[in-house]
């Protein structure tokens, strides 16, 4: 079994069947009640593949020696452990395994990838590449605190959690970037609410649990793949994922404050790759406060998580790790590539903050009729929808079309009115005046039904080519030619990238339709549209 990192080789067909390697690193496990083998192979080098097999090769069980009886397997080889009664029959597990590496050191250890409720005698060796905060936290049984560390070896990664008392033992034995040999912890069903580490299990640390630090032994590398930054839009809000880019740009760090009232800090960078593309990546906590790095470093991000407010962005979780300058070679490249080129160039933002009609061409190969849309039920699952609409404003709602903001860049909360000016209890500043932001309602139309979308303040500034403090001052100064403004918009055509999902209001469920891109027609590839769409069999 090839451990997860090396599935590349077989993608890329450097390893074929009759494949001739050398394997540098494996774990030896026993599996079944046959007591079989099973290498699970952490490191190879393909060597030739031949057309043929060579040989006659003949399975472990069935090998003789040159005596004629069975090759035994006697000699520094772990002796399973001892499954429950109530463990399943369907997947056998492998048991503690002889884990052989560059410096002849045998000790018994077991992959990440093997770790399953089912075993209860196993060794991992394994780095931390995330250590959180001390968290204190409330329920039905009372207060307590927690805390949690990501490990990964060669095979993938599992997060680990202590609770109360665990904490004052375990968390001043974890260090960040460090390798450890750990045992006697609790493997489990990973709670995904809590969890966005890409393992179905979780490993708690208990009374019992024993780490040792591994002082010796071959480096344990974080394994990455990297998703180009101009591929942000092909990924799903809520998705994890790796990136790797040069930091452009850098603010300040800036304190919240959350809606439970907990005092939040957080830093934004702006990030830039090969693609020619930026996005926007928020630091969180102690990554905020931590981040000090100047110039134009190279990271290497673990497991963030990808926004879709306005476009696409990036944020750290508490189990997102980055490693500043890596000695990998995707970083050497994008090294030599900016300081020749890239530094004087133009990047395409992935977010809101584009420039108008920005963010590609639409992509009439995802347009959806409106009633389409309703009868496939698109955004009445766990997860939100995407499509695309061509479609015609019929009305828009006028009553509450914009709301006052806060001023700071990139806040957008709405600010209360006090008697010395505008408050943002987000940012806990006071504002002599707001900044309007459109947020609106309308109904728009296709020849197969109409629907209802929500417009946020990209969308309204495309709409009445104006922003919504110019439009809210004109309301106030004649509300009639405010008015003809909004008649005006009704009856445009635009082409619109939507998103669809289920919300609770007033403890009733519905579908809301949010407009996350509009452009404007262009006549010239609508033309060219209709001409290759009356010359294809459809037309005929």
């Amino acid at each position: 079994m090839l451990a997860t990192p090396l599935n590349e080789l077989v993608e890329n067909g450097q390893l074929t069947k009759n494949s001739i390697v050398v394997a540098d690193e494996f774990s030896c496990n026993y599996v079944g009640e046959n007591k079989g083998r099973l290498l699970i192979i952490l490191r190879l080098t393909p060597l030739a593949s031949p057309n043929e097999k060579i040989g006659s090769p003949t399975a472990i069980q069935g090998a003789v020696g040159s005596n004629g009886k069975p090759i035994s397997s006697a000699g520094g080889t772990p002796t399973p452990a001892s499954a429950p009664k109530a463990a399943p029959k369907a997947a056998p597990q492998p048991a503690p395994a002889m884990h052989n590496n560059a410096s002849n050191q045998q000790r018994h250890t077991f992959p990440i990838e093997g770790l399953s409720p089912y075993q209860n005698n196993w060794t991992i060796r394994v780095k931390v590449t995330q250590k959180s905060d001390i968290r204190q936290y409330s329920n039905a049984r009372g207060d307590g605190k927690l805390f949690s560390a990501v490990l990964m070896d060669d095979t993938g990664e599992i997060k680990a959690t202590a609770f109360n008392n665990n904490v004052d033992e375990f968390y001043p034995k974890l260090e960040e970037g460090k390798i450890y040999y750990i045992s006697k912890g609790q493997v489990s069903l990973a709670k995904k609410k809590f969890n966005n580490v890409n393992n179905e299990y979780e490993l708690g640390l208990q009374r019992g649990t024993i780490i040792e630090e591994c002082r010796d032994g071959p480096v344990l590398n974080i394994h990455y793949k990297f998703i180009p930054l101009d591929q942000l839009m092909n990924t799903n809000p809520g998705d994890t994922i790796d990136v790797l880019g040069i930091v452009k740009e850098m603010s300040d760090v800036t304190h919240l404050t959350s809606r439970q009232g907990n005092d939040l800090t957080k830093r934004e960078l702006t990030i830039v790759d090969r693609s020619g593309a930026s996005v926007r990546l928020t630091l969180w906590g102690k990554q905020a406060d931590r981040y000090c790095e100047s110039g134009e470093p190279i990271i290497a991000w673990k497991s963030v998580k990808v926004g879709d407010f306005g476009g696409r962005s990036l944020s750290m979780l508490s189990s997102s790790s980055m490693e500043i300058n890596p000695d990998i070679p995707d970083a050497h490249v994008l090294r030599g590539w900016y300081d020749t080129d890239g530094k004087v160039q133009d990047f395409q933002p992935q977010t809101s903050s584009a420039p108008r009609g920005s963010g590609g061409a639409f992509n009439r190969d995802e347009i959806r009729l409106l009633d389409d849309v309703r009868s496939a039920n698109l955004g009445g699952g766990d997860k939100p929808d995407f499509f695309s609409a061509h479609a015609t404003i019929m009305h828009i709602k006028s009553d509450n079309i914009a709301y006052p903001a806060c001023q700071n860049q990139g806040c957008n909360k709405k600010v209360i009115e006090q008697h010395d000016g505008w408050r943002c209890e987000k940012c806990d500043k006071v504002f002599e005046r707001p900044s309007y932001r459109y947020i609106m309602a309308m109904a728009v139309a296709d020849h197969s039904g109409q629907v209802w979308f929500q417009c946020f303040n990209e969308a309204g500034v495309v709409i009445f080519d104006m922003t919504a403090d110019q439009l809210v001052e004109l309301k106030d100064r004649d509300d009639a030619q405010y008015n003809k403004v909004l008649e005006s918009a009704v009856g445009t055509t635009y082409n619109f990238t939507c998103r669809a999902k289920m919300e609770s209001f007033q403890e009733n469920n519905r579908v809301r339709y949010g407009v996350q891109k509009i452009l404007p027609l262009d006549y010239k590839e609508e033309g060219n549209y209709l001409m290759k769409l009356l010359s294809s069999p459809w037309a005929q």
